[in-house]
């Protein structure tokens, strides 16, 4: 076999893959701008013969797309933010302050929360959420994904963490600051690639969740992006057309946020591997 072709064969083995995992997402894309249900049925996986780009603009406004699109970003923003912020915290006093066996107990307390099936959590959750009078709000989605998040955020920092060298801190002592200093000006910002790795995977997690927010919000307004999805039907039949756009804009904002931070994620897996 030819050295140059033995070279290329991983390659095209990749390329391969990359065909087939994008392969069904060219089929939304193509169905998204093709006409209606019957242009799909007739050309299901070929390019349409006329571009309607008034589907997105039909999903956006009159499906109510946009109303679900802006509700998933700002709850799953803002409980990956929160999650980290308090998962950072928790990992930096377990792994860089001295608190003898209690940062050992502390962290496989923490453990277990990872070991608990989410689905058997249901009914828990459900009971606490009724009984703090926040159902049918979106505080009934943000709370229950940080409280999921956070297990799996400390694993992943207090894990980076250990990876500092100790003499960063030692200076930083020496120059007058204490923990909080630390935490703030040393710490977090040698933690960034970490804390985007666990942001992408808790986004991703908030933004695709489904059984909660199908069963802790009534509102149509209230509703997050999957479970408008499922319910996005026009008066006779299901618009496969508009669904597609519908789909388009949910890859929209994770196609965006691995294009501009996809260096930040390499380096965030990858850095905790070695120690420093």
């Amino acid at each position: 076999m030819p050295r140059t072709l033995k070279k290329s064969l991983p390659h095209i083995a990749l390329l391969g893959y990359l065909l087939v995992v994008l392969f069904p997402f060219l089929f939304v894309l193509f169905s998204s701008v093709k006409k209606d249900n019957n242009s799909i049925a007739l050309n299901p996986f070929g390019i349409p013969k006329e571009f309607v780009f008034n589907n997105y603009v039909e999903a956006w406004v009159n499906a109510k797309i946009s109303t679900y699109f802006f509700n998933s970003l700002y709850i799953s923003v803002l409980a990956s933010v929160v999650s980290i912020l308090l998962a950072s915290m928790f990992a930096f006093a377990v792994t860089r302050m001295r608190q003898g066996k209690w940062n050992t107990i502390l962290f496989s307390l923490v453990l277990i929360g990872m070991l608990i099936p989410n689905n058997a959590l249901m009914l828990p959750i459900y009971t606490i959420v009724r009984k703090l009078h926040i159902l049918n709000t979106h505080w009934a989605l943000i709370i229950p994904y940080i409280a999921n998040a956070i297990p799996f955020t400390i694993i992943i920092l207090a894990a980076f963490m250990r990876s500092l060298p100790s003499e960063i801190e030692e200076a930083a002592v020496m120059d007058g600051l204490k923990a909080p200093g630390i935490f703030a000006k040393i710490i977090v910002p040698l933690t960034v690639p970490a804390m985007v790795t666990v942001f992408i995977v808790n986004f991703l997690g908030n933004w695709n969740e489904f059984l909660l927010a199908n069963y802790f919000l009534s509102n149509d307004e209230l509703r997050t992006l999957p479970v408008g999805m499922v319910q996005f039907r026009d008066q006779y039949q299901m618009n496969y057309a508009q669904m597609s756009a519908g789909i388009v804009y949910s890859v929209l904002p994770v196609v965006i946020i691995y294009a501009v931070l996809q260096e930040k994620i390499i380096e965030g897996v990858t850095a905790g591997s070695v120690k420093g």
